[in-house]
């Protein structure tokens, strides 16, 4: 499946016995909140509970407030839930930012870059990525001409990586790709985050780390995702099938927003608009899901929660079979509602961006979200029909989401919380 990049280009947890166990609301993190809301919504109406560029190749901070260990389905045994894991990074990517310098000691971060040539070099670098983003995520691009040159070339770099990430399970030569490629590739990562980059895209990242307070687990995470899809075609549950969107399209908020920074005045807390980047990235990958049922399926693939598959009288061989039924609409209308919810959370933590950041997010947001209304214009069949925003809606889109970028964080108060 494609990853969808969460801030970047709309191109593609656990049951209720789970989150009951965690104990009082006020320590969780607002998606906690959110899957606690869709599933007493939900539960009203159900009886139970690798990749080339130019010829490049691929030869916790401190714990949540509330136990870690959770009950699973299995009697006696703990675990700890997707969400947990989850929030783990965004504490510690949260806290970098607050630090505001990065801690070159833990990754050893030099300040000069290792490029073969010189800093015209580093320019031409950055310059190529800007070609891919707007050559694959037209939109976007025109939305990150608002921001400062700076801020921009580092987009385009977190961009490229990704893309290139995303083609090693998915491009051209996804079926030569092993977990050993995988490795080769993190080791690579890890090396450009020490100021080694492989070649020039790298080292446009990796100038990019060093400049801004970028954490390394949402790059890890991102390829850990790539693991995934080489060895999981089904997921039993929700929880489950969030930590693979986060995996795939969360990480890339984690990574985005520390360059594209929060407002000034934004009363929020760091916390609280990570987490809002985070449901954006959850969103367009549920989105995503949605949107490519049939294709998936094509593949002998089923990104779909199979105990709510179960729950809903529907089985695989539904899914393979393509027909739209009752069934289908009913469990496909919940499906729709959880994304929306996620895009709703979202939609809060996009005004305490800083200004010139606002634009491209919430054209972003917007244009993806209208997928859903387009599944649901096709009657629920994402078996055979492709749900996609035609162009005068993107064209409709692009002023209202300026629009909405103008609209200030309050100085007063926030939706998602003071410290």
């Amino acid at each position: 499946m494609s990853v969808k990049l969460l801030w970047i280009v709309p191109s593609q947890s656990g049951n209720s016995n789970i989150l009951g166990s965690l104990g009082s609301s006020k320590f969780l993190s607002p998606h906690r909140n959110l899957l606690i809301k869709y599933r007493a919504i939900k539960g009203k109406k159900q009886k139970g509970d690798f990749c080339s560029f130019n010829g490049s190749e691929i030869s916790l901070s401190r714990v949540h407030p509330v136990s870690s260990l959770v009950a699973t389905s299995s009697v006696g045994e703990m675990a700890v839930s997707s969400e947990e894991k989850v929030y783990n990074v965004v504490l510690k990517q949260a806290a970098l930012v607050k630090r505001e310098l990065k801690p070159s000691e833990e990754l050893d971060v030099k300040p000069n870059i290792v490029v073969p040539g010189n800093l015209s070099l580093l320019s031409e670098a950055y310059d190529r990525c800007g070609e891919v983003c707007a050559e694959y995520a037209k939109t976007f691009y025109l939305g990150t001409m608002l921001m400062t040159p700076e801020r921009r070339r580092a987009i385009w770099a977190i961009y490229v990586w990704c893309r290139r990430t995303d083609e090693l399970v998915d491009g051209p030569n996804a079926s030569h790709i092993t977990p050993t490629a995988l490795d080769r590739w993190e080791a690579r990562l890890e090396d450009l985050f020490r100021g080694r980059p492989f070649d020039m895209l790298d080292a446009a990242l990796s100038d990019t780390v060093f400049k801004f307070p970028i954490d390394i687990q949402p790059f890890k995470d991102m390829i850990e995702g790539m693991r995934m899809d080489l060895k999981k075609s089904r997921y039993k549950n929700f929880d489950e099938l969030y930590l693979y969107c986060y995996y795939v399209a969360g990480t890339v908020g984690l990574m985005s927003v520390p360059v594209m920074g929060i407002a000034p005045e934004s009363q929020a807390t760091t916390e609280s608009v990570y987490n809002a980047a985070l449901a954006l990235g959850i969103a367009n990958q549920l989105t995503n899901i949605l949107r490519d049922v049939g294709e998936d399926a094509q593949r002998g693939r089923i990104y779909l929660p199979q105990e709510e598959l179960a729950q809903a009288g529907l089985s695989e061989e539904d899914i393979f079979a393509g027909k739209v039924t009752d069934k289908w609409r009913n469990f496909m209308k919940q499906q729709i509602k959880r994304a929306r919810m996620f895009f709703d959370q979202a939609e809060k933590g996009v005004a305490e961006l800083s200004a010139s950041s606002r634009w491209p997010v919430w054209a972003s947001l917007l244009l993806y979200r209208q997928i859903l209304d387009e599944i649901e214009a096709n009657d629920y069949n994402n078996f055979t029909k492709r749900a996609y925003v035609s162009k005068a809606k993107k064209l409709v889109a692009l002023p209202v989401a300026y629009a909405k970028s103008m609209i200030r964080p309050s100085r007063t108060s926030s939706s998602l919380g003071k410290a």
